[in-house]
Formats: structure tokens, sequence, C-alpha cells
């Protein structure tokens, strides 16, 4: 390890860009709070919150050090859990979430809903790196149903999408394991005995099981044509390339080291970004590359975390003048109306 910062091993995964950009060019810097892998049902991470800045070098060094100010936090990293400890965090909150306004950018993911719209995006379309975005926004109705529905039986709710998770984790198997999915469709059973709205009872009853087991079976045969199902990182970050390019921007992302980012994935993330909104220039994709980083050697990832770490762990923060205006339009609301972002 010898010739990297501290013994580190060089940076994993990314995609960096292949050619010059034509046109002005976006460079943000990324990074997330409450990624748990594939534990999507863990109480302690409901949400995963994805931030983005486009500070210069400067800008966001000068942003750390005025948080730092008075401080004994460690010279290499400053994060939100260290910060929100400190007596004067509303203050300071304030004046970093003001320097931030129209520089900055948050997309909060959560990780139930998440779980539904991967029921109704791969079970019941065909599978697309363009799944949970705003690029199928036509499929959000049929989720937001089937989640309503769903938060309103309890232990069955929690049962159906357990079911759905250990299904999915199975796909390594030669063939598709017929129990697994046999347990999924009890669980989809036990819900529909709830007598749901006849919206959400539509979009359960239209599950079948040949076809999921052909979904399985592509999975299980390593199609990398299917996202990662268990995977919310993509979309989020999906979300976040689109709300930089504006339509017509390139943007290059440099984002905190994360495995699930892989050169693979990210190609194929890059074409479906190619079918971008309406304005965008055919056939060009607005990722144009991701750079990996270390937050410990950048101060713009540093500040995304920390933004990141911001609006995942204060309870009712989304709904304060402060942060609001740096929320991705896309983060849901609970369809229930009770404030937490989905």
């Amino acid at each position: 390890m010898a010739g990297y910062p501290g013994g580190r091993l060089p940076m994993q995964g990314g995609l960096p860009p292949v050619a010059p950009v034509a046109g002005p060019l976006v460079e943000i810097a990324c990074d997330e709070s409450g990624f748990s892998g594939t534990n999507l049902l863990d109480p302690a991470t409901p949400v995963i919150s994805h931030a983005s800045v486009d500070l210069r070098d400067g800008e966001a060094t000068e942003l750390i050090a005025a948080l730092r100010s008075g401080s004994r936090f460690s010279p290499d990293e400053f994060k939100s859990r260290q910060f929100l400890r400190r007596p004067e965090a509303g203050a300071v909150l304030g004046r970093f979430l003001a320097a931030l306004r129209g520089r900055a950018h948050v997309h909060l993911v959560d990780k139930e809903f998440f779980l539904v719209t991967r029921i109704v995006d791969l079970l019941l379309h065909e599978p697309s790196y363009a799944a949970g975005t705003r690029l199928t926004r036509e499929h959000r109705p049929a989720a937001l149903a089937v989640h309503r529905a769903g938060r309103h039986a309890g232990a069955d709710w929690t049962g159906f999408l357990a079911a759905f998770v250990a299904m999915l984790r199975t796909n390594r198997r030669p063939r598709p394991d017929r129990p697994a999915v046999e347990r999924f469709f009890q669980a989809r059973d036990a819900l529909l005995r709830h007598g749901p709205a006849p919206s959400a009872a539509t979009v359960l009853r239209a599950l079948d099981p040949a076809r999921v087991e052909v979904v399985l079976a592509r999975l299980a045969a390593d199609d990398r044509s299917i996202p990662p199902p268990l995977e919310p990182l993509l979309p989020a970050l999906a979300e976040t390339v689109l709300h930089w390019s504006r339509a017509e921007r390139p943007v290059l992302v440099i984002h905190d080291e994360q495995s699930a980012l892989t050169a693979d994935r990210l190609r194929r993330l890059q074409q479906a970004l190619a079918a971008a909104p309406p304005g965008a220039p055919a056939g060009r994709s607005p990722l144009v590359g991701l750079v990996m980083a270390d937050s410990r050697d950048d101060p713009r990832v540093q500040v995304a975390d920390l933004l990141a770490g911001i609006a995942r762990r204060m309870p009712g923060i989304v709904d304060d003048d402060l942060l609001r205006p740096l929320l991705s339009p896309t983060s849901l609301r609970d369809p229930l109306g009770a404030g937490r972002p989905v």
C-alpha cells in the first residue's frame, strides 16, 4: 500500500470520462448517508440520503473551517454525528445550509418505498436501469397505491417486504428458489386478505409466479441488463445527475468510494439516462463520468457527506425552510401525509 495516502488502497470502481466534453460541464461532489447494503428493512436506518454540491475546493474548505472553528474534531474528516452533538448546532446549521442554497441538492429515499418500486418496476415491467427514477414515473401510482395499502396491514406488510427481499437474495442459485417464490406469494395473499383499495389489489393480483421466476432466472444467469434489485444508490445517483443536468448540461460526478458504483453498472446507467426527459440532447447521456474520491482528501465530498448526514439524522427538518430548498422534488412525500420522506 506504499505510495497511497495513509497507506490506503487505490479507489475502486467509477467510470472516468473517456473523451473531452463539449459545452459547459457541471462538476458535482456527492456522498450518501444511511447506506446499509441489502439490509433495507433495518428500522435504525429507514432512509438513505444522497447529497451533492457544486462547490470549488476553496469554497468547501472555507465551509468546513467555519464549522470546525472552536471545536476539537479530527483534522481529517468532519462528520454529521459529531456536528449535531454540538450545543450550538442549531445556529451553525442555519449558516451552513444558507451558504449551500443554490449550490447543493439532496435526494431522499425511503427504503421501504424503494422496495415497493422494485416490486412494480422489476416484476410487472421490463427491468431497466431507469427503474425507480423519474424516467419511470408512469409506474409510481401503482407503487404508491401498494405502499399506502401496506402501511395499514401491520406485520403482514413487513412480512411481504421481507419475503420479497429473501426471494431476491437467492438469485445466485442455478435456478429460482421455488419455496422462496411460494413464500412471497403467500405473503402477497396475506396482504390481500386485509382488503386493500381496488388500485392496490389490482397491482398485487397482477404479480404472476411464472413472470417472477423468469426475472429470478435472469438474475441467476447474471443478466446485467437488470439493475441490482436491492441497490437504492443507483436510482438516487440518477436523480442527482438529472437534477444538475437540467436537461442540457453534461455532469461529471466526484463520489465518495462505493462498491455499488462499478464501471459496468455506471455504463448501463449512462445509457438509460441517454433517454432522459424532454429537452435533453437526443442520444446524449447527461452523465459523462464518475470519479471516486475519499472525503478525507476532498473537502467538497466532505461537505456532501455532512449535508447527507444532516438531512437523514434530524427528524422533521425536511419541513424546515432551511433544508426544503435543497431537497429534490422527486423525494416523494409519505402518501399517508406523515411528513416522512419517501
